[in-house]
């Protein structure tokens, strides 16, 4: 019993580690495309956004979004490999973990050590637990000609996912995910249930209401997530924006990284809505964590977001 678990568990990993479908991502990425943001009237735009491809100008500039400066051509995607390594190589729960980032430049094969800041930082990693329950955004370390490196302590034992999203210089802002299991007790072999929750929320200092345009939330087609915040007081922005969010599957195959595409303030000034564009890549139900701060602390809330196949 104890062998058949072991190759169900290896299965489980490999289907984690596994790259999305290409058909399945690409036409989410095609619904986005769809929805070009054109800073000045110009049809003929050869200048875009590395971060936000949809944001484009026919001259030199900065994106109002994340405020990268704007590049001009089209988009070379180039996936850079990414190896990582754990340190002890069978973590144990509640205690410290080491995980390095070794990445490798696929045109010359050497170590990347140039990066772009972006949002304030060289590299973000988000860590998510197999039961969603174990939310971490932050950002690893490095010394001076070295691979980046975070410590971490995985609180169960289970499955995590390790996404990380940073843009190296000469190339595109890269996404990658990877998957660290965490021996211990019975581990999951299937993916988390979890049912639709939208329902407002209170977090730290704040309270939020999630609403989505169109209401009726359909996968690879552009969706409207407006995060209303109350009070708007003291309000101010996290890593150079007025938002952070990702949004996971419940099996935790599909993850995306975003950031706001509008900040607008109520009429009478007590609250502050935040926009996120997405398309969600299939159906089902996906835990979306938004992040913001206000009054200097970082506030982090989540929502159970049910996802529907077109013409359901």
């Amino acid at each position: 019993m104890l062998r058949v678990s072991v190759i169900l568990a290896v299965a489980v990993f490999c289907l984690l580690t596994a790259k999305a479908p290409d058909p399945r991502v690409r036409a989410a990425l095609d619904a986005l495309a769809g929805h070009v943001h054109d800073l000045d009237g110009g049809a003929d735009a050869s200048f875009y956004c590395p971060m936000d491809p949809d944001v484009r100008s026919v001259k030199p500039g900065t994106c109002p979004r994340c405020r990268m400066t704007l590049v001009e051509g089209a988009p070379d995607i180039s996936e850079y490999p990414l190896d990582l390594e754990v340190s002890p190589p069978i973590p144990r729960a509640n205690e410290t973990t080491r995980l390095t980032f070794g990445l490798t430049d696929p045109r010359t094969l050497k170590p990347v050590r140039l990066f772009e800041v972006v949002h304030e930082k060289l590299y973000h990693v988000f860590v998510v637990s197999q039961d969603l329950r174990f939310f971490l955004h932050t950002h690893p370390e490095r010394a001076p000609d070295e691979d980046f490196h975070l410590d971490v302590r995985f609180p169960t034992a289970g499955m995590y996912r390790v996404l990380s999203d940073f843009y190296p210089t000469g190339g595109t802002p890269q996404l990658i995910t990877d998957t660290v299991l965490v021996p211990g007790g019975e581990i999951a072999l299937g993916p988390t249930v979890i049912a639709a929750d939208r329902t407002p929320k209170d977090t730290e200092n704040a309270h939020v209401v999630l609403r989505t345009v169109p209401e009726r939330v359909v996968a690879r087609q552009r969706t409207s997530l407006r995060f209303r915040l109350t009070p708007a007081e003291g309000l101010e922005t996290y890593l150079g924006a007025w938002g952070h969010m990702l949004a996971a599957s419940a099996d935790l195959i599909d993850m995306v990284h975003g950031h706001p595409i509008a900040a607008i303030d109520d009429s009478g000034g007590g609250a502050k809505e935040i926009q996120f564009d997405m398309a969600f890549p299939r159906s089902g139900v996906y835990r979306v964590w938004v992040q913001f701060q206000r009054l200097g602390v970082v506030n982090t809330v989540a929502f159970n977001v049910p996802v529907e196949e077109p013409g359901l």
